[in-house]
């Protein structure tokens, strides 16, 4: 699969489901995947060191997966908070329909697979966790996080994971620079990836 699939909105090769054990919130599931989207064999690493280093979420309030893929994340906050709203952004058409048949499958009804323009332009998030899209290059992934990451809440938090290859020093530089009203701490080293947070000062 070429790695630019999965940024677009409704990819052109043919639909390939494929079903995967993993195991989310100590629990095993045997979830659904398909060609087109990101990591569809497995867990990334990098989400797998963002899940072992974020706290528990709010259980309450709106909680975002920015870039869901296929849900991993998404899921993990349902399941961990399930009085939340959790919403499970990618531009993919593909992933928000794996995430909407994984949470059918998991038992989740907390949680709303949508684009990004579908996310009411109000909400604000109590927690972001997210495993961006790096490879959009640095300049959409900028434009992503100046989106996004103003609308967390006062009182929330975002954590990030990025490869240390790809440039997580870099960013976490940058994020401190471009929002001098967060702090940007890195919250954990593991097989290769930073994973940092960020919170109003």
């Amino acid at each position: 699969m070429a790695s630019e699939h999965y940024f677009t909105s409704t990819p052109a090769t043919e639909l390939k489901t494929r079903q995967i054990d993993v195991r989310l919130s100590g629990r095993e599931y045997t979830l659904t995947t398909a060609n087109g989207v990101f990591s569809p064999d497995h867990i990334d690493d990098g989400t797998a060191e963002l899940l072992y280093n974020v706290p528990k979420p709010p259980t309450s309030g709106d909680l975002l997966d920015l870039g869901c893929g296929w849900g991993p994340v998404a899921l993990t906050l349902a399941l961990e908070a399930p009085d939340a709203t959790v919403w499970a952004v990618d531009v993919n058409e593909r992933a928000l329909e794996l995430v909407r048949r994984n949470a059918e499958k998991v038992g989740v009804s907390n949680v709303n697979a949508v684009k990004p323009e579908d996310v009411p332009a109000d909400v604000r998030f109590a927690t972001v966790w997210s495993n961006p899209p790096i490879r959009i290059g640095k300049d959409a992934l900028h434009e992503l996080l100046r989106l996004w990451l103003p609308r967390v809440a006062d009182d929330g938090d975002a954590w990030l994971v990025v490869q240390k290859n790809l440039g997580a020093d870099s960013l976490h530089r940058w994020l401190r620079e471009e929002f001098p009203h967060l702090t940007v701490t890195r919250e954990g080293v593991g097989k290769g990836y930073r994973v940092l947070r960020a919170v109003r000062s």
